[in-house]
């Protein structure tokens, strides 16, 4: 795969849906959704944080890149995150978020305890000086590196081995799906240090497993293993190590195959669903397929 640079004043590069094989140009890497002026962010500014960002056709792949820290995430990563998906190619329908090494991501980092924090970034010691109004921005901010992994026109899977504590569960609850690998170890560590996940993972843990068992999991700390996380819908298929990539693989070439627009188009009836009665997700339902088929036949 093409390591790439993100740039929001270029245009995006575009490959036809049967190029799935083509591996893009670091420097035709561009901004195909982010709105004009938005920052870009280059593969070195990446490496430092520790991210890699890879566009293999229609699938790109974040990769938390600091296995010496069992990819624990700071206030840098979830800005880097942010910058992704608001430059993210235009092309790109499927992005594959994963840990390099033995854990998919241990959480915070401990520097965010440290009174001084890292350089260049956040503690939460400073951040709780902000006041009320300020602090909510700031996380409002961390959030949105989260938030557009559930955009309607890409499908996002999280490809998970070994921990996924804290912030590193929420990230993997913020794609659209996941695969984990058989020595998974998902847990909520917010609570027990004092805090609340806040990096939007509580609605997805909710939805998937019930509002009884989403404060289990989340008052008691523990660790919920790859059969449970099935079993419970936390995951979509558990597989040994060293078949994850493939799994992926697999499941996003099986994505590919559907044509895009009917895809996004259904992602978006599917995620307003709970929130709507039957009358109105009937009435989504047509306005959608009306849609579809005006543009199916148009030429026609």
């Amino acid at each position: 795969m093409a390591e790439a640079d993100l740039g929001g004043n270029r245009e995006p590069a575009r490959t036809e849906h049967g190029d799935r094989g083509t591996v893009l140009d670091p420097g035709d890497i561009a901004g195909g959704s982010g709105s004009p002026g938005t920052e870009t962010i280059s593969a070195a500014e990446l490496a430092e944080i520790g991210l890699r960002f890879e566009v293999d056709g229609e699938i790109a792949t974040i990769v938390l890149d600091r296995p010496g820290k069992r990819n624990a995430q700071t206030s840098a990563t979830w800005s880097a995150l942010a910058r992704i998906g608001e430059n993210l190619p235009g092309q790109v329908r499927v992005v594959v978020v994963r840990g390099e090494g033995p854990s998919f991501s241990a959480g915070l980092d401990l520097s965010m305890f440290a009174p001084g924090g890292t350089s260049g970034q956040d503690s939460l010691a400073t951040v709780a000086t902000l006041g009320d109004d300020g602090f909510q921005r700031r996380v409002a901010e961390y959030q949105r590196g989260f938030l557009w992994l559930r955009r309607p026109d890409i499908v996002s899977i999280a490809a998970v081995q070994g921990h996924a504590i804290g912030a590193g569960f929420q990230l993997a609850l913020s794609c659209d799906l996941r695969i984990v690998a058989d020595d998974v170890k998902f847990c909520m560590k917010e609570p027990a240090l004092g805090l609340v996940p806040d990096l939007t993972g509580t609605k997805p843990l909710v939805e998937l497993v019930g509002v009884p068992r989403a404060i289990e999991i989340c008052l008691t700390a523990r660790t919920v293993g790859a059969a449970e996380a099935v079993q419970l819908g936390l995951a979509e298929m558990a597989v040994p190590g060293d078949e994850l990539a493939q799994a992926v693989q697999d499941l996003a070439t099986a994505l590919l195959a559907t044509d895009r627009a009917a895809a996004t188009a259904t992602k978006r009836l599917l995620q307003g669903a709970s929130g709507r009665t039957l009358e109105e997700q009937s009435a989504a339902e047509r306005a959608e397929q009306s849609a579809r088929v005006r543009a199916l036949f148009a030429s026609s």
